[in-house]
């Protein structure tokens, strides 16, 4: 099986970046500063109507847990609808219930909406009850990916199990490894198995402001609200060529 590198963005011109830098596939993110959330459907079409390699959209209605109210599951099978109309790849989701297992209920009616779209369970995955009973579940409901870091923060430190996913998988479903994947680190993860890569490549960039009101935090107040991060074409290309000479 060949390498796939897919990038995480959460802008257009992140996306515009991987593509030029060589990405194979897109995950279309908002707010990757809190792990990803839904993007607007605005940015999905903006992206839709200028990148060509194929695009995968994160449905994650809002930052935190994955035990999602009725209303939060109403408005993700909406913005799947949105997201077949407008010819994305595929979307990328999960969701929990709240003994730790898959929401296979809810997981059902959200895979009968994607119709053929590509279906990735996102890393709700890594913090499930049971990580081999969670792939036989997205197995059963026909999911065609699984993004993880091995249950652990960073997706070297899950080695171990990563191992173990790509044995139980046995190509019923790709593991797509995640979270804190880098150049560095690819060749020890596609040695334990992994063929499929996911990491945003970004490199911060000072904003265009000159006048910085201090002291008046926006949001998160670890965050430096005059930097921005978008994807280094570059690095993405350094992925590529190394994932090329494995």
């Amino acid at each position: 099986m060949e390498h796939l590198l897919e990038i995480c963005v959460d802008s257009l011109e992140s996306a515009l970046a991987a593509q030029a830098g060589g990405a194979d596939r897109l995950e279309l993110c908002g707010n990757l500063i809190i792990g990803g959330t839904s993007p607007s459907i605005a940015l999905v079409r903006q992206v839709m109507d200028q990148v060509h390699i194929p695009v995968n959209v994160l449905l994650r209605p809002r930052f935190g847990d994955f035990c999602f109210t009725p209303a939060e599951q109403e408005a993700t099978l909406w913005e799947i609808e949105q997201c077949r109309a407008l010819g994305v790849n595929g979307v990328v989701l999960g969701a929990l219930l709240p003994n730790g297992a898959l929401d296979k209920e809810f997981l059902a009616r959200c895979s009968a909406a994607a119709g053929g779209l590509h279906r990735t369970l996102h890393r709700a995955f890594d913090v499930c009850r049971d990580p081999f009973e969670a792939l036989e579940d997205a197995v059963e409901l026909g999911f065609d990916t699984i993004l993880t870091s091995g249950q652990q923060a960073k997706a070297e430190q899950g080695i171990p199990l990563l191992t173990q996913l790509v044995q139980r998988a046995d190509g019923r479903v790709n593991i797509l490894a995640g979270s804190g994947v880098n150049p560095g680190n690819m060749e020890k993860l596609a040695a334990a198995g992994v063929r499929q890569f996911h990491f945003s490549a970004k490199k911060a960039v000072e904003s265009p402001m000159t006048f910085r009101r201090q002291g008046v935090p926006m949001g998160l107040p670890v965050a430096d609200e005059y930097l921005r991060e978008y994807t280094d074409p570059a690095l993405v290309r350094q992925a590529k060529d190394l994932l090329a000479s494995l």
